[in-house]
């Protein structure tokens, strides 16, 4: 079952490269590059299925957004970060990403992700 899928990731390259790999495995996906583009794009619960999202953005903390969308919309999230210490895992965990993926991101263990968040929204429905 195809996800719908917002992106926030502020390096332009990275963002490029994840959209293209999302659409090609079936997925809608929009973009954002900064928190407040997001939260524009979440106004409204029920839009996204998934939030992807790097950590540090240049307006604020991606973990932020997600302890956002986690408490008032349900929303399940994907950290796409360069943060990787264990207490950085650790707190990412805790503001409600579901899993926690290092940059640069590897394709297969991206899919095998949305994969079983397609898995899980089908049976869901």
């Amino acid at each position: 079952m195809p996800l719908k899928i917002l992106l926030v990731e502020d390096h332009a390259d990275t963002a490029e490269v994840v959209s293209i790999l999302v659409t090609r495995w079936g997925h809608a996906i929009d973009v954002a590059s900064t928190l407040g583009h997001a939260r524009r794009l979440t106004a409204e619960c029920g839009t996204y299925d998934l939030l992807l999202c790097d950590i540090g953005l240049p307006d604020g903390s991606g973990a932020e957004l997600m302890r956002e969308l986690s408490s008032r919309c349900g929303t399940r999230g994907i950290a796409l970060t360069g943060y990787g210490m264990p207490a950085e895992i650790d707190a990412a965990r805790g503001a409600g990403f579901a899993d926690h993926l290092l940059k640069p991101v590897p394709a297969q263990a991206l899919k095998e992700l949305l994969d079983r968040e397609a898995a899980r929204k089908a049976k869901a429905e």
